[in-house]
């Protein structure tokens, strides 16, 4: 006859007396999620692994340091017993039946009362796989179950709608530099669970034609503006379709808070009493040069990197950047949404005293199918821009690390 399946439960230990017997690599590896689920956690074992102690001298656990001894498992609620004693192994098994205590034993599970399942989690809910029945279990492919789903959950490629009503809202998502497997595990999650999406241009592009039929993909750069500023139609458009009680994804390029307004819209959502969720993004101040083989840093060439807008010339009154300060500056320079003003940049740098020399790179496109690199000095990016025929979006890096290459030794000096 074949063997009933475990029957599947969660437990609520808060407070309640778990029993550990052993301090070896198995209970390592359980005693974080028994701590986590706020058990008043007993351990019994004459030695324990630094991490395993480290978390006895944290407090977290209560650590009594002798072999496992008959009356241990008494008032228990739940046991773990993972000794490389077999016989005191049994014995604790024994005493945990005799009182009822649901009791896991690593080195014989046929002989448990319970199994420890293959656990993940994903925005409060935990996933947890059980083998049907102890002939076929198979840790590794339990595992892998659960890692697959759990990966569904956090990517977005495994859905499960909400029937509960929702909170109105918006999450604020910082889309990365432009590669679509470059947006943060959460900022796909949420487009997944989207009902609209609006987009700014430089968001990834790939990943709108992921989404759903029914989701209402909205370009934010066609937003009919009437009487408002363009980030005020913006601000509006959120807050309607939040007041629907739709899940809103406002999706940028990058970071939301870097050049990107985002403050701005979290401020007028406070204003409509709208919670927002922001998920901060990879810059394109930083993953653009490292796609492109530049090093923002990089020992005994630069201790420092400074990122500027470059969408107002420095000769302009409303700029707020002190371009001779910068020009005085030994560290890496990058300059976001600067093309069509490097030629005035670069002057302005010289002027301050910066080599004419310095090697500057400009990456266009960067961690995309279309990414192009141009290298120049300041003396030439100008022309050079012009000549290459470089458009925006581009990250401009000026320093020595531009010369930096993969074979390339740190130098003596700190």
């Amino acid at each position: 006859m074949a063997e009933n399946p475990a029957y599947p439960v969660g437990l609520r230990l808060t407070g309640r007396r778990v029993v550990v017997l052993g301090a070896g690599q198995v209970a390592q590896r359980r005693l974080p999620a028994l701590i986590a689920a706020g058990a008043d956690i007993h351990l019994v074992s004459p030695a324990a692994t630094p991490s395993v102690e480290a978390m006895a001298d944290a407090g977290e656990l209560t650590w009594t340091r002798r072999p496992y001894e008959p009356g241990d498992l008494a008032d228990a609620w739940y046991a773990l017993i993972a000794t490389s004693d077999t016989g005191a192994n049994a014995a604790a098994s024994a005493e945990a039946e005799a009182h009822r205590v649901w009791c896991v034993r690593s080195d014989d599970a046929d002989a448990a009362t319970a199994w420890t399942p293959a656990t993940g989690h994903s925005e409060g809910v935990t996933v947890a796989v059980l083998t049907t029945n102890a002939k076929g279990r198979d840790p590794r492919h339990t595992a892998a179950i659960r890692d697959a789903v759990v990966e569904g959950l956090r990517d977005g490629t495994l859905v499960a709608p909400h029937h509960r009503t929702r909170t109105p809202g918006v999450a604020l998502v910082g889309g990365g530099p432009g590669d679509p497997d470059l947006i943060t595990v959460r900022g796909r999650r949420l487009l997944a669970e989207a009902d609209v999406v609006i987009a700014d241009r430089l968001g990834p592009r790939d990943l709108l034609a992921e989404l759903p039929p029914h989701v209402e993909v909205i370009d934010a750069a066609k937003i009919p503006y009437g009487r408002f500023m363009a980030q005020e139609a913006i601000n509006n458009a959120l807050i309607e379709h939040a007041r629907q009680g739709k899940a809103v994804v406002r999706l940028k390029g990058g970071d939301p808070y870097v050049y990107g307004r985002g403050m701005e819209e979290v401020q007028a959502l406070a204003e409509a009493g709208i919670a927002c969720t922001v998920v901060p993004g990879i810059s394109s101040s930083i993953s653009v040069p490292g796609a492109a083989g530049i090093p923002v840093t990089h020992r005994g060439v630069a201790h420092d990197f400074t990122v500027v807008s470059g969408h107002i010339a420095p000769d302009d009154e409303r700029s707020l950047v002190d371009w001779a300060a910068l020009a005085k500056l030994r560290g890496t320079l990058v300059i976001l949404m600067g093309v069509d003003k490097i030629g005035a940049i670069a002057r302005t740098l010289m002027a301050g005293g910066k080599s004419a020399d310095t090697p500057v790179a400009v990456v266009q496109e960067g961690t995309t199918a279309a990414q192009r690199r141009v290298d120049a000095t300041l003396a030439t990016v100008a022309e050079t821009v012009l000549a290459e025929n470089v458009k925006p979006p581009a990250v401009i890096v000026i320093g020595e690390v531009v010369t930096v290459c993969p074979d390339s030794s740190p130098r003596a000096s700190e």
